[in-house]
């Protein structure tokens, strides 16, 4: 238990592997930002780690894929084990916040993000990058990972790029607005008594 909160420690690990790829995750939901990710898509180890910073959680990723065939596999698997150790840590999700609504700046690009820890995978992607590549990745990926990522967290994910030049710089935006939605949307309310819905259960 958390000295702190006197809650369980919301925390999970994760392995997959598969003829295409070999992946370990672990996270901590209420952790300091620490990121130890190692994968061989460079971009994404990236973009994980302003995920991280920007959320506050300690994630760490070890995952080897087939990146001589594309970066897919390994995106789209990091997206499942990440979803499923976000579902896992949060357990039957009592006292959470639940929903957040989060818009970020990067230089002269806006994204929007908002979640509902809702136990029903949804995602909304509205974004259009002026490039189909950063560097050698593939930023149709992007959709990949946050669809993969929603069904298994079973979570309803808004995406939205309202506007922007830069393609890194939006898919930059993305990935800080979902750190810092995921925070909120995770956080412990005091003044939550059981789940947030009417239902009883998310």
């Amino acid at each position: 238990m958390s000295e702190l909160t006197n809650r369980p420690v919301r925390t999970a690990s994760i392995e997959r592997k598969t003829n295409e790829t070999n992946i370990k995750l672990s996270l901590n939901v209420d952790g300091t930002g620490v990121s130890e990710i190692a994968t061989d898509v460079h971009f994404m180890n990236h973009m994980l780690d302003l995920f991280t910073k920007h959320g506050q959680f300690d994630l760490k990723i070890d995952a080897d894929g087939d990146i001589e065939i594309d970066d897919h596999h390994t995106t789209e698997d990091i997206g499942i084990c990440l979803g499923q150790a976000l579902r896992e840590a949060l357990g039957d999700k009592r006292g959470i916040k639940r929903y957040a609504n989060v818009f970020v700046p990067m230089d002269e690009a806006l994204a929007q993000v908002a979640i509902d820890i809702s136990n029903r995978p949804h995602l909304e992607f509205r974004a259009e990058f002026p490039s189909a590549q950063v560097g050698s990745f593939t930023t149709e990926l992007v959709h990949e990972f946050l669809w993969k990522f929603a069904l298994e967290a079973r979570i309803t994910l808004h995406v939205i790029v309202h506007y922007g030049r830069n393609t890194h710089h939006m898919v930059e935006a993305i990935f800080k607005a979902l750190g810092r939605a995921l925070d909120e949307a995770t956080t412990i309310d005091p003044r939550v008594q059981g789940v947030p819905s009417t239902k009883g259960v998310l």
